[in-house]
């Protein structure tokens, strides 16, 4: 995308994810349950995207000279009350979710990529979906930091999940690792993200998903 037009984009998006701060963090600091089902994720696409989907993506080899410092992408920004969006993600994606003193939570948690129940949430990663360093291969070199802060705060790319999934899979596209479960709705939400950011995917990346998309397709 143009730069013009990805500023516009980014600042939209982290004024989203940031304004607000301003006024609290929602409902974050109120207790009670929230609404969302365990591992469900914010922004998932309905159904399964398809081959079409993913011929809109550009094929290109991976950008291996970007240089990538995850200190180039600022994330877990503060929003107020204790509370970052690491915890924002916490609540939304749990189910009983009690916010206490400085932004403790507890509640139970499910792991979209295996599964497993979570009652402890030291034992989550809130993972990027698309990879940070996924991402800087992937047609970002120019992005700016506000750019990096947007898409590293993005309520619709982050996650939780089980620590050990999340280290399993790593900064990995779907050509290298795929979740236990469901996963067409990984590929198609990976296919979503990238479309969105206007990311390339690299071509064994797009054989993989392409693999994938058949075969869910076909059910």
């Amino acid at each position: 995308m143009g730069t013009r037009t990805r500023t516009a984009a980014a600042a939209l998006t982290l004024l989203a994810a940031l304004g607000v701060a301003g006024c609290g963090l929602v409902d974050l600091d109120a207790a009670g349950s929230s609404t969302s089902a365990p591992g469900s994720a914010p922004g998932s696409a309905p159904g399964s995207a398809s081959p079409a989907d993913l011929a809109e993506l550009t094929v290109a080899p991976e950008d291996t000279g970007a240089p990538y410092d995850r200190d180039d992408w600022p994330h877990w920004t503060y929003l107020g009350d204790g509370c970052d969006t690491r915890d924002r993600t916490l609540k939304q994606q749990g189910e009983n979710v009690e916010v206490g003193d400085d932004c403790d939570l507890s509640g139970t948690w499910r792991s979209s990529y295996d599964g497993e129940t979570v009652t402890d949430p030291s034992d989550l990663d809130v993972d990027h979906f698309v990879p940070l360093a996924e991402v800087a291969r992937s047609g970002s070199r120019e992005w700016s930091e506000a750019e990096r802060e947007s898409y590293a705060n993005d309520p619709d790319v982050l996650v939780a999940v089980t620590a050990g999934s999340n280290r399993s899979k790593g900064d990995q596209d779907p050509a290298s690792w795929l979740p236990e479960r469901d996963r067409c709705g990984y590929v198609t939400r990976w296919v979503s993200i990238k479309q969105r950011y206007e990311l390339t995917v690299d071509r064994a990346e797009a054989e993989a998903i392409r693999g994938v998309l058949t075969h869910c397709n076909d059910r």
